[in-house]
């Protein structure tokens, strides 16, 4: 594959179906059609500037169905373990869900040192929702997204280019970062509900320097609000970058070598993917850690 195709290639399969509102007066070249909108306009992105183009309000539906899919799926998994839980010895999927839960408790046992009934299954939801968007990574890249592309191409009328899909949520820091901004704000109503206002604005306020003259611990308050305010936000960022980089990393290579060998991916790839299987089970496992370590931290007084 020469070297222009070759990044056409990997351009197109890293980028994601896109909806969003195109102002008034916008130009585009869409299915082999030029036209000018005379109105704003809801629609499909033809091409990664149009993606560009509809700002921060556009949303990638690809992401968005195979996260929210992939959520349904695991809860549903879950909900017919329950429905054959008994007081027996566990057997097949039950003992598969079993061993999952009763290894995800003892990790909240160990790490989360406060008292609340929602971190075990807030925990349980995270590894195995995580670790199943990850697994998207292993199934062959050109597979999904050139069936959607056939699809597009037969029915809709797309061209072929046109027809952006990808099928591994965790390579969108979308998706990446909204979850761990919602970890942000538990930290945030843990830290409140367990220090109350004064105590979690003295926490910001009083720590890391301290001293033992108010004056000078007065001077040093600025000091503290911008260290800590910026450690707190640091959080979120850490945890929803980390995930997206070695994944996004992970498909790139998946990616480069579907370029390089075509169809005989496959049979070349399976010796990362091999790899690869440990690594989106140690990224949902780390993600899910730190975020009983932040909430753990949350509800710690000082």
């Amino acid at each position: 594959m020469a070297a222009s195709s070759t990044g056409e290639y990997i351009k197109h399969h890293l980028g994601n179906l896109t909806y969003g509102q195109l102002p008034a007066g916008y130009e585009r070249t869409c299915h082999g059609h030029e036209q000018t909108l005379t109105e704003s306009t809801w629609t499909f992105a033809c091409n990664g500037q149009e993606a560009v183009d509809m700002g921060f309000m556009a949303f990638h539906v690809d992401s968005l169905a195979w996260s929210g899919g992939l959520g349904i799926l695991m809860c549903f998994l879950f909900w017919l373990g329950a429905r054959k839980a008994s007081a027996g010895v566990p057997s097949g999927f039950m003992n598969f869900v079993e061993v999952i839960i009763g290894f995800i408790d003892t990790q909240v046992r160990d790490s989360f040192h406060g008292k609340s009934k929602l971190i075990a299954p807030l925990s349980l939801v995270i590894f195995c929702w995580v670790f199943l968007m990850n697994l998207m990574d292993l199934i062959p890249v050109d597979f999904v997204p050139k069936t959607f592309e056939w699809v597009m191409v037969t029915f809709a009328g797309w061209d072929a280019h046109q027809a952006y899909f990808k099928i591994v949520p965790t390579t969108d820091p979308n998706i990446t970062l909204s979850m761990s901004i919602t970890v942000f704000f538990l930290i945030i109503f843990y830290s409140l509900r367990s220090k109350g206002i004064g105590g979690f604005i003295g926490e910001l306020a009083l720590q890391p320097f301290n001293a033992p003259n108010k004056l000078a611990m007065v001077i040093l308050i600025p000091i503290n609000l911008v260290l800590e305010t910026v450690s707190l936000l640091a959080k979120p960022v850490s945890l929803g970058m980390r995930l997206f980089g070695n994944m996004y990393a992970g498909e790139f290579v998946f990616i480069l070598a579907a370029a390089m060998l075509g169809t005989w991916q496959a049979v070349g790839a399976w010796p990362w993917a091999v790899f690869h299987i440990l690594v989106i089970t140690l990224q949902a496992f780390i993600f899910m850690v730190l975020t009983i370590v932040y909430l753990s931290m949350a509800t710690e007084e000082h």
